[in-house]
């Protein structure tokens, strides 16, 4: 069977570059560096299909939706939905102390 695609809505891309804005600013263009490879990992494990090894159901949440957190050091998860089209969809990527059910948009 083909991998997954992964997508990243668009404000799931905004919190990309956020994220790494502000590791620059914070800790420095190497370490921001480290931790966009960490990031750009888990998604990367996501083409695997929505059941990538630490992901969990968020059905608290919202209907269908997951989560897999960053590993190592990272405080961010990766909130995504899987659609019948072998397309996992990446709708947010949120620091864990972060009030998740105000940040996902409701399923279309």
């Amino acid at each position: 069977m083909a991998g997954w695609e992964v997508r990243l809505a668009e404000v799931a891309e905004r919190d990309f570059r956020s994220i790494l804005a502000w590791s620059v600013e914070r800790f420095g263009a190497a370490q921001a560096r480290r931790y966009r490879d960490m990031l750009v990992g888990a998604l990367a494990s996501l083409t695997g299909g929505p059941m990538a090894l630490n992901s969990k159901a968020r059905e608290d949440i919202a209907a269908g939706l997951r989560s897999l957190h960053i590993g190592g050091r990272g405080r961010h998860v990766l909130f995504f939905r899987p659609s019948g089209d072998n397309v996992i969809m990446v709708l947010r990527i949120l620091h864990d102390a972060m009030d998740v059910a105000r940040h996902i948009p409701p399923r279309d």
